[in-house]
């Protein structure tokens, strides 16, 4: 059995087909949705989506949060930004979290401190991701 599977950015269309299965970290907690899942809406953490498609194979992508709707026929995914986990960068991610670690460092007050938070949050969440993907591939 399979269910319709939408994942949409501010910017473009990411995925859209049919999926066995669609795994993402909710705010309160890990989901699972299948055919069949009862109706839900909730928001999203940053971090990997994993889409488990029709013949098995598995696809990741990463958001950056947003959130997941669950109808009868139809799991949607709208984020602020969305990727295929093959198109993120090891390297900028890690520059990015080195970056937002030296601006929570800084004890200056012209510093935005939540804004650091918002950047090393979503530059860790990135590095899980590709994480993932190293292990899914058996890297």
């Amino acid at each position: 059995m399979t269910v319709h599977c939408d994942i949409v950015s501010a910017e473009e269309k990411i995925f859209s087909g049919l999926v066995e299965m669609v795994i993402a970290a909710g705010s309160l907690g890990d989901l699972g949705i299948t055919p069949g899942h009862a109706p839900l809406l909730t928001q999203l953490k940053p971090g990997p989506v994993r889409l488990i498609l029709q013949n098995g194979e598995e696809e990741i992508f990463y958001v950056s949060g947003g959130y997941l709707e669950v109808q009868p026929s139809l799991v949607t995914i709208l984020a602020d930004t969305a990727l295929r986990a093959h198109d993120m960068n090891e390297a900028s991610a890690l520059e990015a979290k080195k970056q937002a670690e030296q601006m929570m460092a800084d004890q200056s007050t012209d510093i935005d401190h939540a804004f650091a938070a918002a950047q090393l949050a979503e530059a860790a969440a990135q590095l899980r991701t590709l994480s993932r993907i190293r292990k899914k591939m058996g890297k």
